[in-house]
């Protein structure tokens, strides 16, 4: 089984041992994935980037990837792939000889 798979297999038992499946609509993961992403942003806020205590990253980036494994689950998406794709639409975005070096948007390059 792949990681991915596997990672996905132990999240579904998580949470259908609590019963918690009823609550895991798209809107909610969404909105779960977003409120675990504001977390993550608040360990940073007003510090300097090293700042942030490493553990409490661990713990809430571990959330969002929980959220997101269960979003892509509920669409059947494969995770490998869809991060695959999207890793190529931004290669055809962001080609290296125009995109190295600079932080501007796509349309902007």
């Amino acid at each position: 089984m792949s990681d991915l798979k596997d990672l996905t297999a132990q999240w579904l038992a998580f949470r259908d041992a609590r019963e918690w499946a009823q609550f895991h609509n798209p809107k909610d993961l969404a909105l779960g994935l977003s409120i675990e992403a504001a977390e993550l942003n608040e360990l940073f806020l007003w510090k300097h980037p090293d700042e942030a205590d490493r553990e409490k990253v661990k713990e809430e980036l571990a959330d969002v990837f929980g959220f997101a494994i269960l979003m892509a689950h509920h669409y059947g998406f494969d995770i490998r792939e869809i991060v695959e794709e999207k890793l190529q639409k931004n290669a055809a975005k962001y080609p290296v000889d125009k995109a190295k070096g600079s932080n501007k948007k796509y349309t902007e390059l």
